[in-house]
């Protein structure tokens, strides 16, 4: 089967919007993997939301138990074999790998199926493509998918050697198409590269201006219900879809809490196993609201039957992006889908975890108790002091109205006596002005 070539092989399934394709699902189970560890899992749930996810239909599986996938076939030659006639048994358009494979992998299986093979990386791109709605996130996707094929294009030119009449003729052309694809890549990822910089540029300066705000970042596995309880929390219109990777651009709304000072939430994309290297690499400007929040609010699927695999998925990936020692609490989500059964491993969850929630961002349940622990929080970060201003310098009181408040303000014959709870990092500032002056703030 002809492969194609880099510019129309990797807009392949978005064609499944159209007419949805049927695929094979090819999986190695070794060890680790959650179906081996947790009782009921079926082992092919995800990549099957994933593929239903990117309009792909799973018509069967073929799975094999093995300590690692074979280097050059993924399975051993018997099951790709079964691979082959379940699929042609199916009138099967892709296989489907529940696992990133390398070039040498998917050239010989797609020579023995003659289908087009999608690992899972892959797989996530795409959808990762279909969802993004801004700019920079559709920069960010194009620019790890250009990464990705990058390392695949002498795969996708492999069928000019196998025409017929041998490789005399045919080897030159080959070539030039090769490395005609390989300089439209260089060249646009050098241009998505400045591009990127640039929005990281921007993102920064409006970071400074948000400091003395106590920013709060929602990080976890993806479909965890970290969207729903944004719009819990905040009442913000955002969309909120029971699917993966619903959300991939992260929205920052005000949150208005009993505290001095704004309060910032940010919802960022949810996390996977397996997540493509070069797309975590990519999203490094979106997920920059993770690393530069006070604190992480890590949202849970507590209905998982892998909630354990989810949660160090989602770990890995933090300290990848710089997060690993973030101050970060566990809000155990979906609470009110949680089986009667497993509820007491809900318990123990809480019990060995300090600063955990057990909520539910649909119902509300449990969710009160959160926001209480946020403001006692933000509380724990605000400074507060007492000050007599002469009445000759009021001006300065108005001044400080702008960036912090004044709980109680009481005129007396030598001025005015203010109590203040201050943004973050103000109390200094305001003591150096009355420093200069020549104001003492030693107490009243």
């Amino acid at each position: 089967m002809a492969k194609q070539s880099f510019e129309s092989s990797h807009q392949h399934l978005s064609q499944g919007e159209v007419a949805r394709d049927r695929a094979v699902v090819l999986k190695v189970i070794g060890p680790g993997d959650p179906s081996e560890s947790v009782g009921d899992v079926d082992p092919i749930a995800e990549i099957t939301a994933l593929a239903d996810t990117a309009g792909v239909d799973i018509v069967d599986s073929v799975l094999q138990k093995r300590p690692k996938p074979h280097t050059a076939t993924y399975v051993g030659k018997g099951k790709l074999e079964e691979l082959a006639h379940v699929a042609k048994e199916h009138e099967a358009h892709l296989i489907l790998i529940d696992d990133p494979i390398s070039p040498a992998q998917g050239r010989n299986i797609e020579e023995v199926t003659e289908l087009r093979v999608v690992d899972r990386s892959e797989l996530i791109m795409d959808i990762f493509a279909r969802n993004a709605r801004t700019h920079q996130a559709q920069i960010q996707i194009e620019l790890a998918q250009l990464k990705y094929f990058q390392s695949r294009l002498t795969r996708m030119w492999t069928h000019l050697s196998r025409m017929e009449g041998g490789a005399v003729g045919t080897r030159g052309p080959g070539e030039t198409q090769l490395e005609t694809d390989r300089r439209i890549i260089r060249k646009k990822i050098s241009i998505l590269n400045k591009r990127l910089a640039e929005i990281e540029k921007q993102a920064n300066t409006q970071n400074k201006s948000r400091e003395g705000s106590f920013r709060i970042a929602l990080v976890g596995y993806t479909n965890a219900g970290k969207s729903t309880l944004m719009k819990r929390l905040t009442g913000a219109e955002i969309l909120v879809e029971d699917r993966l990777f619903s959300t991939l651009d992260t929205s920052t709304r005000k949150w208005e809490l009993e505290l001095p000072f704004d309060v910032l939430l940010s919802d960022t994309v949810g996390f996977i196993r397996k997540l493509p290297h070069d797309l975590v690499a990519s999203f490094h400007a979106t997920l920059m609201e993770a690393r530069e929040a006070d604190i992480l609010l890590h949202v849970i699927d507590a209905s998982s039957p892998t909630v354990d695999f989810d949660m160090e998925s989602v770990d890995r990936t933090l300290n990848k992006i710089g997060c690993g020692d973030h101050q970060c609490w566990l809000v155990f989500n979906k609470l009110d889908r949680i089986p009667e059964e497993r509820k007491i491993d809900l318990q123990h969850l809480l019990a060995e975890h300090e600063n955990s929630f057990a909520i539910s961002a649909g119902t509300g349940a449990g969710v009160e108790l959160l926001v209480e622990k946020i403001v006692e929080l933000g509380q724990q970060r605000q400074e507060s002091g007492s000050y007599l201003i002469p009445h000759a310098r009021a001006d300065l009181i108005a001044k400080l109205r702008q960036s912090s408040r004044i709980d109680e303000e009481r005129f007396v014959d030598e001025g005015i006596e203010i109590n203040v709870l201050f943004q973050p990092g103000m109390k200094q500032r305001w003591e150096n002005v009355l420093t200069q002056a020549g104001i003492p703030f030693d107490g009243i």
